[in-house]
């Protein structure tokens, strides 16, 4: 399988070329479990590629639990829950198409996804028309890297008033999206020498951007306070850079106990690290007033603090934001202008004006109780086919946790769900390494009260045959 050429003319990257081979191999039996790869240097020079890109590739396959290094032994094929004839296709698994039903609708239980019929089209398109009708030559010329100066105001004061934090406008740095923020962070100086902590579960698509930029990946356990930072310490003491979302854990939703925020700003003023906060849903909280950011007890300024519109908004606008300490803004800047291009400057004027006008705030309020409703009315319908103790519901957030039977096979359970019609995502896919619990995580942004009991109907008949 290793003599085929990698094409250097297609659209997808070399290292995802490589991964996605090697991953279909594994699942589909050609390369059997135990079977030893070759090093990175070795297979880098017969297939023409450099090492690094090879690397890119194991560091993925070995975070996504296919194949594991055992030192000066070598690279092996690790043992795969996934059986061939149920395996997950990987494009499913690791891209951000997202799927659709005949009409075009997202798919229920879709993840990733705010509630699209009720977003604000046409006072959206009517701000967007009135940013349109105000162009002038200077609008037209190339927008600043850092974000449109009006964007970056609204976005501190937003923060100022709905999180609490306080940060000058010029901390504010306009992205495009989580990832663009993560990409920016990813290229500070020293950030990947070191290793890099990540919740054990935790958000997929992070793990992937991170190792395939050659970071040196350490899964830290979370428990009913989040993050393990005491394990951290014992596993990476000298981690540069630890991933974490203390509002509302990805996926498993447990917040971030506050003994354990203090030991996570300790350990990074004493470490010189950095804490990316991924604050993505904090807006969506069913219980209590929405938890104060991490950022807003940084005293030592080690938080970089990360938000998206994706999730409040619509994916498509592809524009979020991180909040860096000031000594830190001059850098990602730059860093922005060559490798990380931001949406054009309507988009951003668009985007400033619902914020600065207060459409965003009366938005978020709106949506809390709209999910609110399509919470309560699918966990309901899910407690009385499954069983309330199989419901995994946080304080907030924009999903519900199914907790499978042990021993079954959530990926293949996905695939199941996928062909009724429904998509929910496998909670396997969050792990770096072993799944402690299969389960599903399932959307509810999407799905009208109305709509539960038949979409829980066939959530049921699709995994009935799997069941033990």
């Amino acid at each position: 399988m290793f003599d085929a050429l990698i094409d250097p003319s297609a659209d997808e990257p070399a290292y995802r070329q490589l991964h996605r081979r090697i991953s279909t191999a594994v699942l589909d039996g050609t390369l059997a479990r135990g079977t030893r790869l070759p090093s990175a240097r070795a297979l880098a020079s017969q297939l023409g590629l450099a090492r690094g890109t090879v690397e890119a590739a194991y560091g993925q396959l070995a975070g996504e639990g296919y194949i594991q290094g055992r030192g000066a032994a070598g690279t092996f094929v690790a043992a795969v829950a996934v059986a061939p004839t149920v395996a997950l296709p990987v494009p499913m698994v690791s891209t951000r198409q997202r799927p659709t039903d005949a009409a075009g609708q997202p798919m229920p239980f879709q993840m990733g996804l705010p509630a699209l019929d009720g977003f604000p089209r046409k006072l959206w398109t009517r701000l967007a028309a009135r940013q349109a009708r105000g162009l002038t030559p200077a609008t037209l010329i190339e927008t600043d890297p850092a974000g449109s100066a009006p964007l970056r105001a609204a976005i501190a004061r937003y923060l100022a008033v709905a999180r609490g934090i306080a940060v000058a406008p010029e901390q504010v740095i306009v992205t495009a999206g989580f990832q663009g923020a993560l990409g920016l962070v990813t290229r500070l100086p020293g950030v990947i020498d070191r290793p890099v902590w990540l919740e054990e579960p935790g958000y997929f698509l992070a793990r992937h951007a991170l190792a395939a930029v050659g970071a040196r990946l350490v899964p830290v356990s979370v428990d009913d306070e989040g993050l393990d930072v005491a394990a951290g310490r014992t596993l990476a003491p000298d981690a540069g850079l630890a991933l974490v979302s203390p509002s509302h854990q990805s996926p498993l939703g447990m917040a971030l106990s506050l003994p354990r925020r203090l030991q996570l700003l300790d350990w990074a003023a004493a470490a010189g690290a950095w804490i990316v906060e991924d604050d993505y849903d904090s807006e969506f909280r069913y219980v209590g007033r929405p938890l104060p950011p991490l950022k807003s007890l940084d005293r030592a300024g080690r938080v970089l603090y990360v938000g998206t519109f994706s999730k409040t908004l619509f994916p498509g606008l592809r524009l979020g934001y991180l909040v860096a300490p000031p000594a830190l803004v001059p850098g990602l800047v730059e860093r922005a202008a060559l490798l990380a291009p931001l949406p054009g400057g309507e988009a951003q004027a668009t985007l400033a004006a619902f914020l600065a006008e207060g459409h965003f705030g009366r938005h978020v309020r709106r949506m809390r109780q709209l999910y609110a409703r399509r919470r309560a009315a699918l966990a309901a319908e899910l407690a009385a086919a499954f069983g309330a103790e199989r419901i995994g519901l946080g304080a907030g957030g924009m999903q519900i946790l199914l907790w499978l039977d042990p021993g079954m096979d959530d990926r293949a359970a996905a695939v199941a769900c996928r062909a009724a019609g429904l998509a929910p995502s496998p909670l396997s896919r969050a792990y770096a390494g072993p799944t402690k619990r299969p389960g599903l995580i399932l959307s509810f942004t999407n799905l009208a009260p109305a709509e539960a009991p038949a979409a829980v109907q066939r959530l049921v008949a699709a995994l009935r045959p799997l069941r033990p």
